[in-house]
C-alpha cells in the first residue's frame, strides 16, 4: 500500500514538473488552519491546529496540480472519570505530517472560488502513530486580490478507524 501511495506521488509530481515547463503559472502557498476533531476520535480530541505548505503548477487556466506538506497536532483531551486511576493521564497529542499531491480546479474566470483535494500518506510522528493513507478536499476563496486565500477543509486519516477534522485556515500565496 505506501509502495503504491508513493509511486503515485512520484507520477503525479513528474506531471507537475512536465507541466511547468507548458504553462507558466505557478505558485508556492503557505499558512495555518484549526479547526474541531469530527468522528471516531472526538471524544479523545477536542481541536487540530497545522500548517500547510504547496507548490502549484497551472496545467491550464481551470487546472492546477501539486505537491503539498505540513504539520498537525490535534490535541488530546482529559478523560472525564471520576475515582478512576487507571485515566489519570488524559491523551497525547496526536501529530501528523502529510506528504502528498494537491489538486485545484478553477471553475470560472476571475471568480477567485476554487476546490479540490488533497491526497497522500499521513506520516504518524508522535509514539504509537503509525501514519496512513490521507485524503483532504477543500473549498478556497481568493482575498486581498489573488494574495491570499481562506479555505474549508474536511482532513481525513484512513486507517482501521479513520481520523478526521473540518479545518479553517488562511494561506498566503507567493
Amino acid at each position: 500500500m505506501k509502495k503504491g501511495i508513493l509511486s503515485l506521488l512520484f507520477v503525479f509530481t513528474v506531471l507537475a514538473l512536465h507541466a511547468q515547463r507548458n504553462v507558466d503559472i505557478t505558485n508556492f502557498r503557505a499558512g495555518v488552519n484549526g479547526g474541531l476533531v469530527v468522528g471516531d476520535f472526538s471524544d479523545s480530541y477536542s481541536f487540530l491546529l497545522g500548517v500547510d505548505m504547496y507548490h502549484h503548477w497551472g496545467v491550464s487556466k481551470v487546472f492546477d496540480i501539486g505537491v503539498t506538506t505540513g504539520f498537525f497536532n490535534a490535541f488530546g483531551e482529559e478523560p472525564e472519570t471520576v475515582n478512576d486511576p487507571i485515566f489519570v493521564d488524559g491523551f497525547d497529542n496526536l501529530q501528523f505530517v502529510p506528504v502528498g499531491v494537491s489538486f485545484r480546479i478553477y471553475p470560472g474566470k476571475n471568480v477567485g472560488f476554487k476546490f479540490g483535494t488533497d491526497i497522500g500518506y499521513a506520516i504518524g510522528i508522535n509514539e504509537g502513530n503509525n501514519g496512513a493513507l490521507y485524503y483532504r478536499p477543500s473549498l478556497g476563496i481568493d482575498v486581498r486580490g489573488g494574495t491570499s486565500e481562506f479555505h474549508l477543509s474536511y482532513f481525513a486519516v484512513n486507517d482501521e478507524t479513520v481520523f478526521s477534522s473540518v479545518l479553517l485556515g488562511y494561506l498566503f500565496l507567493f
